[in-house]
C-alpha cells in the first residue's frame, strides 16, 4: 500500500463498531418518535372525539346526555351517554374549551344533573417528560464525543484513537509516479550528480559494486546554501531510479505527543524495508538532527527521540540493507555528531555558488521554452551574475519574463533582464519623494562612495551611482563584478573598508557634518573589521590568532556573543584594533575626497539633476580610473566574500554601494 494512500475500507473481520454507531443514531430518533405517537394513541383509547363550543355542552349537559365530565387547566371533556353526529361522525366524546373568565353556574349545573365531574392537571405525556429530563445530558455527550471526533482527527489523522498518530506522512514514487525531473534538468553541479548517480547505480545492480567487495553507501548527506538546488538533486534522484522513493520533510515527524515522531520513523523505515531496494529522503534534516547536550529541553524529549530513533534506523543493531537515506540541509554545523559519523551519512554532497559556465547552462534550462530577443546573450548575463545560485537565476528569469509581459513585449529583452537584476539586487523604486535638502545629502554621500572606489586601490570599477531609492535604501552605489573570486586579499579588504567610509568623509566635507545616513555603512565596516582582526589574522598585535566575536547556537540557531575562551583584555584589544582599523580608512577616504574634491562635487551636480549614472557617464565626470582594481571581487556579497564568511552585508546586492538614510 502506497503510504500516501486512504485507509482501507473496514472487511467483515474487523470490528463493525462504526456501523453499529450508525444504527444506533438512526434507531434512538425512531423508537422516540414511536413511543410519542402510542402516548398519543393511548390518549384517545376512551372513544371518539369531536369539538364543539362550550355553550353546545352546556346545553348538553342540561338535556342530561352527558354523564361524565373531565375538567383541565383549559379546556373539559364531556363523556355522553348515548353516540351523536358532529360535524358528520359519529363520536362518544365532546372537547370544548373553557372561558377564559371563570363560571361560577358550571359546577352547581353539573351536580344538579349528577354528572361525575373529575378534575385533571393537564401535563406532558410521560415519555416527553423523559425526553425532557434526559436532554442536558444528551447534549452534553453529544458535543463531548464531537470534540473528541474533531480533535481526533486534527491530531491523528482519524483512524481510531491513536490509529493515525502512528502513521507517518512521507510520500512514496513509484517508478511511473516519480517525479519528471532528471540529472540532465538539473545544469551544473556535475560534482554531485555524478556521487548521485553512482546511488542510483548501486540500487540498481548490487552485484556490479559487490563484486570488488564495494559496499551501499548507508546515506547521502547533501550540503549546500539556499538555493543551490539540494531538494532539486532529490526529485532528479526519484526521476532516475527504478526503485521506490519515500520523501518527508523532518519536521513531520514532530508532533504533539512525545513519542509519536519516533513511532513515524519506525514506521517509515518498516515500509521502506517491505520495499527495498528503496531511497529515503529527508528534507531539512536539521529540524530533528540538531545536537543534543545543549542544556535546553532533557533527554525525553520528542525531537530528541525522533533523533535517536533515526540513529538506530539508520545504523543500530538490526542495520537497514540495500536503503539509502538522503537528507538536504543548509545547517551542517549544528547537526549531531552521531548523524554524521562513518555509517550513517557516508557521503557528504556539497553544492556551492554556481560557476560562469554552470550558470550559463542554468540560465540556458529556465529558458529554452521562452522567446527571447535577439540582443539576449547568455553568456553575458552569466558573467554578470556572479555568486546567484541557481534559485537565483530561475528567478531572474521569472522576473524578466514578468516583465516583458507588462511593458507588452513579444519577446524577452536584454533591457528585461537587466531590470529583474536590479529589481532583485536593489528591490522596487520607492513612492518615497525626498525634499531638496534630503536629496542633496543622498547625492553628497553616495558621491563620497564612487570618488573613493574609483580612486583607490584595489578597488573594483565603478558601475552605477543613483539616488533614487528602491527598496530599503535611498541611494545606491555599485561596482562592477569580476568573475567568481574565491580567496580576498586583505590590500582588497582594506579597500573595502575605505569605500565603506567614503560616504561619511564626503559628507563631513561638503556638509560640514555627518548624517545617519552612514548607519549601515559604519554597521558592515565594524563587521568586517571585526572579522580581519579576530578571524582572519590580519593584525600584528593580535597576531595569527582565531577569535570569534559571535556564533550561532546549535539549538536556538541565534547569534549569541562569545568569548571564545578569550579573556576580556583580548576581546577589548580585537575591539582596539578594529577601531584603528576604521579610523584608518576614514582618514584615507578622508585624504581622498579632499585631492579631489572638484570631481566629489561635479559628480554631486550630476547625480542632482540626472538622478543615476552609469559607467560612461561616471567616466565623463571622474575621468578613466587612476588605479585599476584588481581581479576578484572582494567586496561583493555575492561573490568570494561570502564564501569566505565574512559579512559584509547586503545593502546593495553588489557589495559597493549603502543603504542611505534607512530611516
Amino acid at each position: 500500500m502506497a503510504l500516501d494512500d486512504p485507509a482501507p475500507t473496514p472487511t467483515p473481520s474487523q470490528p463493525p463498531g462504526r456501523r453499529r454507531l450508525r444504527w444506533f443514531e438512526w434507531l434512538l430518533p425512531l423508537v422516540l418518535i414511536g413511543g410519542l405517537v402510542v402516548q398519543q394513541l393511548m390518549g384517545r383509547l376512551g372513544g371518539p372525539e369531536g369539538t364543539q363550543s362550550y355553550s353546545e355542552v352546556l346545553a348538553a349537559v342540561e338535556r342530561g346526555e352527558v354523564e361524565r365530565v373531565v375538567l383541565r387547566d383549559k379546556d373539559l371533556i364531556a363523556e355522553l351517554g348515548s353516540a351523536q353526529t358532529v360535524d358528520g361522525r359519529s363520536v362518544t366524546r365532546i372537547r370544548a374549551e373553557l372561558p377564559a373568565l371563570e363560571d361560577r353556574e358550571l359546577l352547581p349545573l353539573l351536580k344538579q344533573k349528577g354528572v361525575e365531574v373529575v378534575a385533571q392537571r393537564e401535563e406532558e405525556p410521560w415519555l416527553v417528560r423523559l425526553l425532557l429530563s434526559l436532554l442536558p445530558f444528551a447534549v452534553l455527550i453529544g458535543v463531548w464525543l464531537w470534540i473528541s471526533r474533531r480533535t481526533q482527527n486534527a491530531l491523528f489523522g482519524g483512524g481510531g484513537p491513536l490509529g493515525g498518530a502512528l502513521k507517518q506522512k512521507a510520500r512514496r514514487f513509484g517508478e511511473g509516479e516519480a517525479p519528471k525531473v532528471r540529472f540532465e534538468d538539473v545544469a551544473g553541479l556535475a560534482n554531485a550528480k555524478r556521487d548521485l548517480e553512482e546511488v542510483v547505480h548501486f540500487l540498481r545492480e548490487p552485484e556490479r559494486f559487490g563484486r570488488l567487495g564495494g559496499k551501499l553507501p548507508r546515506g547521502v548527506l547533501l550540503i549546500g546554501a539556499p538555493g543551490t538546488g539540494k531538494t532539486l538533486l532529490a526529485r532528479a534522484v526519484a526521476g532516475e531510479s527504478g526503485v521506490p522513493f519515500f520523501s518527508i520533510a523532518a519536521s513531520e515527524f514532530i508532533e504533539l505527543f512525545v513519542g509519536v515522531g519516533a513511532a513515524r520513523v519506525r514506521d517509515l523505515f518498516a515500509e521502506a524495508k517491505k520495499a527495498a531496494p528503496a531511497i529515503v529522503f529527508i528534507d531539512e534534516i536539521d529540524a530533528v538532527g540538531r545536537s543534543r547536550g545543549t542544556g535546553l529541553g532533557g533527554g525525553h524529549d520528542e525531537r530528541e527521540q525522533t533523533l535517536n530513533q533515526l540513529l538506530a534506523e539508520m545504523d543500530g543493531f538490526q542495520r537497514t540493507d540495500r536503503i539509502v537515506v538522503m537528507a538536504a540541509t543548509n545547517r551542517p554545523d549544528v547537526l549531531d555528531a552521531a548523524l554524521l559519523r562513518p555509517g550513517r551519512f557516508d557521503r557528504r554532497v556539497v553544492l556551492g555558488l554556481p560557476e560562469m559556465p554552470a550558470r550559463q547552462a542554468i540560465l540556458e534550462v529556465h529558458t529554452r521554452d521562452k522567446p527571447l530577443a535577439d540582443d539576449v546573450a547568455l553568456g553575458e548575463l552569466a558573467s554578470l551574475t556572479p555568486g546567484f545560485s541557481g534559485a537565483d537565476l530561475a528567478n531572474l528569469v521569472n522576473e524578466a519574463a514578468l516583465g516583458a509581459t507588462r511593458r507588452g513585449g513579444d519577446s524577452i529583452a536584454r533591457a528585461d533582464f537587466l531590470a529583474a537584476q536590479d529589481k532583485i539586487m536593489l528591490g522596487d523604486p520607492r513612492e518615497t519623494r525626498l525634499t531638496e535638502a534630503d536629496k542633496r545629502r543622498v547625492a553628497v554621500h553616495e558621491a563620497g562612495h564612487a570618488v573613493v572606489a574609483h580612486t583607490t586601490p584595489g578597488a573594483r570599477p565603478l558601475k552605477r551611482v543613483t539616488i533614487i531609492p528602491r527598496g530599503l535604501t535611498l541611494g545606491v552605489t555599485q561596482q562592477e563584478p569580476d568573475g567568481d573570486a574565491h580567496l580576498v586579499l586583505q590590500s582588497e579588504l582594506v579597500a573595502r573598508l575605505r569605500v565603506l567610509m567614503g560616504g561619511l568623509a564626503a559628507e563631513r566635507a561638503l556638509l560640514g557634518e555627518s548624517s545617519t545616513g552612514a548607519e549601515n555603512d559604519l554597521k558592515q565596516a565594524t563587521e568586517l573589521a571585526l572579522k580581519m582582526v579576530g578571524e582572519l589574522g590580519m593584525s600584528e598585535r593580535i597576531g595569527p590568532v582565531y577569535h570569534e566575536n559571535a556564533r550561532e547556537h546549535p539549538f536556538l540557531g541565534q547569534r549569541i556573543a562569545t568569548d571564545s575562551g578569550a579573556s576580556d583584555a583580548t576581546r577589548h584589544l580585537v575591539e582596539d584594533e578594529a577601531a584603528g582599523l576604521l579610523r584608518a580608512a576614514l582618514e584615507a577616504a578622508s585624504g581622498t575626497v579632499s585631492r579631489h574634491r572638484p570631481s566629489l562635487e561635479r559628480l554631486v551636480e550630476r547625480l542632482l539633476v540626472e538622478e543615476t549614472l552609469e559607467t560612461e557617464a561616471l567616466r565623463e565626470v571622474l575621468g578613466e580610473p587612476l588605479r585599476a582594481g584588481p581581479a576578484g571581487e572582494p567586496i561583493s556579497e555575492r561573490s568570494g566574500a561570502r564564501r569566505l564568511g565574512l559579512a559584509v552585508g547586503a545593502a546593495d546586492a553588489s557589495g559597493a554601494g549603502s543603504a542611505v538614510g534607512r530611516s
